[in-house]
């Protein structure tokens, strides 16, 4: 069994346990054991967070400007990747609030699930931010001041900025710095290893915890966030057809037909990198020039995950929907960028760890609370089904897009 599997089953049973032991008594013992055990992992994860994304980041981004310098065709699908993912963000900052206004989240569970967060107290919108404040809050005075403040976006800028840096230096002195960036990253994936190995105990913890305060209600909650989270993100996958259209020249029919296969291989192993032979069918079934599929589609299933800032915003602003937090501009914009982040960081990785690893970052960087963020990952199984199928349909539609516009280049 998966340990995604386990979580999910641990979530179900501590919100089953929760609902069922105030009938049975006993409750304020549970709660007085689970509360603390709960907190503690939470404490334990949040805790690698950031030497974690400074490790996945700094990697991700000297990794792909070497990509970019391999080549003409290699740097325009990095920069039709990040059109892309910033198609992406938008389309969940202004869809997410509007599904949430005509259909919210069931208030009696979200008032419930706020009340057991040990961050409940901190959660208080902001009302009105400095727009210059904000522009100086990029660009941190100490570094070292802001990691230990845990304010991730200043960090995110910096280590962004350093890592670009890093690439013009001379190759010995870039590999060093990459060779060390690489051991954080890998130490700290060992760390959130063990971790994990104990998640279905903490998740457990804090789904009694959870099932105490909000009874049945919490499972219509849990089951509200998985469509609310399914249905932004094929939003976003049947947006991808008529673009492939206006700007790749082909018609939906055909793009369907093509693209099929690739999807119901995704479907079934929800990997990117597994329906690489698919889609490389597909390419080929829309006469698409080798040329250029040999080279963007292994980029693509590597690095570009069109619904990572999709999905990811999303979650964030479900969880800030719940506190009764509505981000204004600049905190949505400062969630777009460590949005951005997290899609260049996080590739390759166990889809759990991807979860917290995107999250935390906007969620920071939009000020809402990160406690229930484990709880919606114990239900990731279903949305993230509909990432690796978005991820895989955009693969092959980047692509068809650069053939349209290689072939413009080529003289008649």
């Amino acid at each position: 069994m998966s340990l995604t599997t386990r979580i999910f089953l641990s979530l179900l049973a501590g919100l089953a346990a929760g609902a069922v032991l105030p009938g049975l008594g006993g409750a304020a013992l549970a709660l007085a054991i689970a509360e603390p055990v709960g907190n503690l992992w939470l404490q334990a994860l949040q805790m690698t967070i950031i030497p974690l994304i400074a490790g996945l980041l700094f990697t991700g981004i000297t990794e792909s400007v070497g990509t970019a310098g391999g080549g003409k065709l290699a740097g325009r699908a990095l920069l039709a990747f990040l059109g892309l993912l910033i198609f992406s963000a938008l389309w969940s900052i202004l869809f997410v609030p509007e599904l949430l206004r005509l259909w919210p989240a069931p208030a009696a569970a979200a008032a419930a699930i706020v009340a057991q967060s040990v961050n409940a107290a901190t959660a208080v919108p902001e009302a009105v931010i400095d727009p210059g404040k904000w522009l100086l809050s990029l660009v941190p005075a100490n570094v070292f001041e802001a990691l230990g403040k845990g304010d991730m976006l200043p960090v995110v800028t910096f280590i962004s900025a350093f890592a670009l840096a890093a690439s013009r230096l001379d190759a010995a002195k870039r590999d060093r710095l990459t060779t060390l960036f690489e051991a954080v990253k890998d130490a700290m994936l060992v760390l959130v290893g063990w971790i994990f190995a104990v998640a279905p105990v903490g998740v457990f913890a804090l789904a009694l915890t959870v099932g105490l305060k909000a009874g049945v209600g919490a499972f219509g909650l849990l089951a509200h966030y998985i469509a609310v989270l399914v249905i932004v993100q094929v939003g976003l996958i049947l947006l991808i057809y008529p673009l492939v259209w206006l700007l790749g020249g082909v018609g939906i029919g055909r793009f369907v037909r093509a693209v099929l296969p690739a999807q119901a291989v995704a479907v079934s192993t929800q990997s990117s990198i597994g329906s690489l032979p698919a889609i490389f069918e597909g390419a080929a079934q829309l006469r698409l020039p080798e040329s250029v599929s040999r080279v963007v589609l292994p980029l693509a299933v590597s690095i570009f995950r069109i619904t990572s800032p999709c999905a990811n915003i999303a979650v964030v602003l479900y969880v800030g929907h719940l506190y009764g937090i509505s981000p204004g501009l600049l905190a949505l914009a400062g969630g777009l960028l460590a949005s951005l982040a997290a899609a260049v960081s996080t590739g390759g990785l166990p889809g759990s760890i991807t979860f917290l690893a995107a999250t935390v970052p906007i969620a920071n960087a939009m000020g809402v609370p990160v406690a229930v963020l484990p709880l919606l990952l114990a239900v990731e199984l279903l949305p993230d089904v509909f990432r690796t199928l978005g991820n895989v349909t955009a693969d092959l539609a980047v692509t068809a897009l650069l053939a349209r516009r290689q072939k413009a280049d080529i003289p008649a």
